[in-house]
């Protein structure tokens, strides 16, 4: 991959040069390489990992929408007080830092892509390359739009062609665009065309899953406009249905971090640090919820960390992974010695250890082991939530094949054993076991599908799914958090703000885009679908 970003940066200098009639040996840099020999599948891993990535650790998710929707918790104290935006909603000294990352870093990966489609235009041996860069554009302008709400999107990534200050689109006019544009770029995709030759996710290029990934992302944006767009949801949810979407964990998109080479999991990343380790936990709300029905995930993915601060603070040491004893920690709680200190919450388990040894989050349920191995998958979209949603689109009366009980059967059991590539120790037929035991119930379909979604992205570490999810279902029920300052009105965020520069460097487009909106720019103002 190393070579690739090497690749992309001779492409950048190329791009960036102006066109003149006078060129000759001078003015030419010999090691910078030109659009006419330049390999377009250098830059699909870049694309991939980027998008990807950014949406894991201190890009924002980890510091945000994690403990929005109470999957992680945090005392946020000490030297770990960033998580207060996440677990507080209240302001630590980098926020607008945090606000501004999944927004510079998608487009970032947009424009690579957006190079890559131009690249390979017009070409019949890269034109599944050419629908790939098309999907991947897709993918990155969703993240934006369904984080920030109305966003540039027509006159973006055309800084080539003059257009540095780009004006918003509407974010009911982007989802019109953007699924139009899957449903052209996929159709396209062909097995009988050259194959894509330097493809970081899983599909090592594989045509055929590509195109499930194509009406897999179609079904999950069709499935945000249940409440904003009932009919053109329908639509598109029976057209990626149709067109063949995930048919088992084996299409999972994902790409595989390899810290080695400088691209670590940045989920892994932040939780392997001191203050991480210690001060991040599960939620109460979480372990609730897979204790609730003994699911099977829960001695995988949680830990009661050995006795005493230096334990709690350890990288390598494991903790007890017995299910009965996985206490979730509640959101909103610090290690302040006040009204809100930890040791005062509902039924406070205690602390552990003595002396200078002691500390009060002890008994919180934290993440094992494989949650901090840096070379961990990052996962984009599977075939559990690729389920779920068939599931949810069944239960609405859209016309898709299978049952919703069928459909959320499958999803329970791929949400399950998808933890098996974090490393962990996944039983198949306990999972199968599991689904049995807890088929979905009609009277309370739409609770128990989201609410798996919610749990199965989280513990996917795949927050801004969940989070935009949860936005739209409304499910699981959540209680706010209200901490004294916080920016949320004591309620959980809904969008992050535009960043900072926006204001400074687009104003005039920025404050377009302010007046058509239904509220300021701030984290409550709710978006076209969010209803």
């Amino acid at each position: 991959m190393k070579k690739t970003l090497i690749a992309c940066a001779f492409l950048t200098g190329f791009l960036q040069v102006s066109c003149t009639d006078n060129f000759d040996a001078l003015n030419t840099n010999p090691t910078q390489s030109s659009a006419a020999n330049y390999d377009p599948n250098l830059l699909l891993p870049s694309i991939e990992f980027n998008s990807a990535n950014a949406t894991a650790g201190y890009s924002g998710a980890i510091l945000f929408q994690s403990m929005w929707v109470q999957i992680l918790s945090s005392t946020s104290s000490g030297a770990a007080t960033y998580y207060s935006n996440a677990d507080k909603y209240v302001i630590s000294s980098n926020t607008n830092a945090y606000i501004q990352t999944l927004w510079n870093s998608q487009y970032n990966a947009a424009s690579y892509a957006y190079q890559m489609e131009q690249l390979t235009a017009g070409k019949p041996a890269l034109a599944n390359l050419n629908a790939i860069a098309q999907l991947m554009q897709v993918q990155c302008s969703a993240l934006i739009t369904d984080t920030y709400g109305d966003a540039p999107y027509t006159q973006a990534l055309k800084a080539k062609d003059g257009t540095t200050l780009p004006a918003y689109d509407a974010q009911q006019d982007i989802y019109k665009s953007i699924l139009a544009k899957l449903e052209t770029a996929t159709a396209a995709l062909s097995p009988t065309n050259p194959l894509p030759t330097n493809d970081a996710y899983a599909y090592k290029g594989d045509v055929t899953k590509w195109k499930k990934f194509g009406y897999s992302l179609m079904l999950e944006l069709a499935m945000r406009l249940t409440k904003a767009d009932p009919a053109t949801a329908k639509t598109y949810a029976e057209k990626a249905a149709a067109g063949g979407v995930f048919a088992s964990a084996d299409d999972d998109a994902y790409i595989m971090a390899d810290n080695s080479k400088g691209f670590g999991n940045n989920n892994a990343g932040a939780l392997s640090t001191l203050a991480d380790i210690y001060s991040v936990r599960w939620s109460k709300v979480l372990i609730d919820y897979l204790k609730a029905t003994n699911d099977p995930r829960l001695s995988i993915v949680a830990e009661v960390p050995p006795a005493g601060l230096i334990a709690n603070q350890s990288m390598s040491t494991g903790g007890n992974t017995t299910p009965a004893v996985q206490i979730g920690q509640p959101n909103g709680f610090d290690l302040n010695g006040g009204a809100t200190d930890i040791s005062k919450a509902p039924n406070y388990p205690g602390g552990t250890g003595t002396g200078a040894d002691i500390t009060p989050l002890g008994k919180y349920s934290r993440p094992t082991t494989m949650y901090r191995d840096r070379n961990a998958p990052l996962f984009v979209l599977t075939y559990a939530e690729t389920e779920l949603l068939l599931a949810e689109a069944v239960q609405r009366g859209f016309n898709v094949p299978g049952t919703a009980a069928s459909h959320y059967k499958n999803a329970v059991v791929a949400g399950i054993t998808s933890l098996s590539r974090y490393g962990g120790v996944v039983n198949p037929t306990a999972a199968a076991a599991y689904a049995d035991a807890n088929p979905l119930v009609a009277a309370n379909a739409l609770k128990q599908i989201n609410e798996q979604y919610w749990a199965t992205t989280g513990l996917q570490m795949n927050f801004v799914a969940a989070w935009n999810n949860w936005k739209r279902s409304g499910f699981p029920v959540l209680t706010p958090v209200n901490y004294t300052g916080n920016f949320a009105s004591g309620t959980i965020p809904r969008r992050q703000p535009y960043p900072n520069g926006e204001a400074t460097l687009n104003t005039a487009n920025y404050n377009s885009a302010l007046g058509k909106v239904a509220g300021p720019n701030d984290w409550l103002t709710r978006m076209y679908w969010d209803k």
